[in-house]
């Protein structure tokens, strides 16, 4: 009777856990619910129910319908598991029965030695070959590649890190529209057959260190947000979704950042808020006038912002140390130091990983290491670790969470799934054959892993 009365108690404690979380998600949904509109929602698809841009559907890693297994290996839990051609570290993009994805595949001759590298270029590599620029679409129920189309093929200008990616930037969707991001070698707008409805070339980045480039486009509504931030004249760019057509451009002094930016609802005015070296900044997203902005970040900015409820999370880990957590009731002007920087915090915050804003607990991991927090995200008080995730060691996945759980994904192909709480409860450690730099996409009862070389569908079978 013990037992049974112990095991019941955890499972009600899980249950009641998960309740409150899910209260937490509910005053959520009206935010994702204004930011889409489309064909797709209103024929009852969920957009809450998809994984539609990078960081899931509220943006903050979160699956708020997501229950995916929690034990798997490479004989136990794989639906499929399929190569993709070239190589990126794009983050799956899912809506209704499809999977979008974009690659960087090599062809042609070798081509002879780059040019000079920058200034302070360290752990680069050039193109081995010309590149062409690929998006696909898979079936999520087979893994069956239903078409891919090539929208460039060109040598890139610039090399990337070793650890990176020609294809790094993820799509984004509102379920009729697929727009892909390849930096430097363009930005297209693609039906969900595959057919080019516009594309822009934004011009050529100038990235620090010639590391490679990484942010995303973000959507609300009608409007397509990109960041182009980079060692040139950089800005934050507003497109109107159907034609391309620019509809305001911010100039930012700022140096480059891989962050995405998010958009977010606040007192019926939507902000545009980029993570960034000099300032974290909100832009209106109407007409891109600066509404408020907050220094304190140290260089090279990777971790893209959350935000819920009010509040937003910004995060670095490259200097120095630092975390803001911004009350956008309070935000105007300049807000550094002030009293809209609720809490702030200056250890064990990240660089590559972005958090994770699951319930009321923020999640994070240290630099690119397996050590994770968990805080109180209106006041920032630790309530998890810094804790050592066992098997782990080089993170540069976001953490996601799913039924009451947190799954970390490392580069050397291992997953722990952990119990959601203030106490630390491992639920199990996952080892498959391949090594994770892209962070997972969670949908149903399905989870997607992007390695250096297959991309997995796991799900009970």
């Amino acid at each position: 009777m013990k037992r049974i009365f112990h095991t019941t108690t955890l499972e009600h404690a899980a249950a009641g856990r998960l309740m409150v979380k899910r209260w937490a998600t509910r005053a959520r949904v009206l935010l994702v619910l204004a930011a889409l509109s489309g064909p797709s929602v209103a024929a009852g698809l969920d957009p809450l129910r998809q994984w539609p841009q990078w960081r899931g559907p509220l943006a903050t890693g979160e699956a708020p319908y997501g229950d995916p297994p929690v034990r798997w290996s490479e004989r136990q839990n794989i639906r499929w598991k399929i190569s993709i051609p070239g190589r990126g570290l794009s983050t799956p993009i899912i809506w209704g029965d499809r999977l979008f994805i974009t690659s960087a595949v090599p062809f042609g001759e070798a081509l002879s030695s780059p040019g000079r590298e920058p200034r302070g270029a360290h752990n680069n590599v050039a193109p081995a070959r010309r590149l062409d620029f690929v998006v696909l679409a898979i079936d999520r129920r087979s893994g069956e590649i239903l078409w891919k189309k090539s929208v460039r093929r060109a040598r890139p200008h610039a090399g990337t890190h070793e650890t990176g990616s020609w294809a790094s930037s993820s799509a984004v969707t509102d379920g009729k529209y697929l727009f892909a991001f390849f930096g430097s070698s363009g930005l297209y707008c693609l039906d969900f057959d595959g057919n080019l409805i516009w594309d822009l070339d934004l011009g050529e980045m100038q990235i620090f260190h010639g590391h490679g480039e990484g942010s995303s486009p973000v959507l609300y509504r009608d409007t397509l947000v990109v960041n182009w931030d980079h060692q040139g004249k950089s800005f934050v760019l507003a497109l109107d979704k159907f034609t391309g057509r620019q509809l305001w451009k911010a100039a930012r002094d700022e140096i480059t950042s891989w962050s995405t930016p998010i958009i977010v609802p606040h007192q019926g005015k939507p902000q545009v808020i980029v993570s960034a070296t000099g300032r974290v900044r909100a832009y209106d997203l109407v007409n891109g006038r600066l509404i408020w902005e907050a220094g304190g970040l140290s260089r090279n900015v990777v971790a893209s912002p959350v935000a819920a409820d009010g509040m937003v999370y910004a995060a670095g880990s490259y200097d120095w140390q630092a975390m803001l957590a911004i009350d956008l009731a309070l935000a105007e002007g300049d807000i550094t130091g002030g009293p809209a920087v609720v809490w702030s915090r200056s250890r064990d915050t990240p660089y590559v990983p972005s958090p994770l804003l699951f319930g009321d607990l923020l999640w994070f991991l240290r630099h690119n290491q397996a050590l994770l927090t968990g805080v109180d995200a209106r006041t920032g008080r630790s309530v998890f670790g810094p804790r050592r995730l066992p098997g782990l060691y080089n993170v540069f996945a976001s953490p996601v969470g799913a039924a009451d759980r947190v799954y970390v994904t490392s580069r050397e192909g291992v997953t722990v799934v952990l119990r959601s709480g203030g106490e630390f409860e491992l639920l199990a450690s996952n080892q498959l054959d391949d090594s994770f730099s892209a962070s997972p996409a969670v949908v149903g009862g399905e989870l997607y892993l992007r390695g250096t070389l297959f991309l997995y569908c796991i799900a009970e079978k």
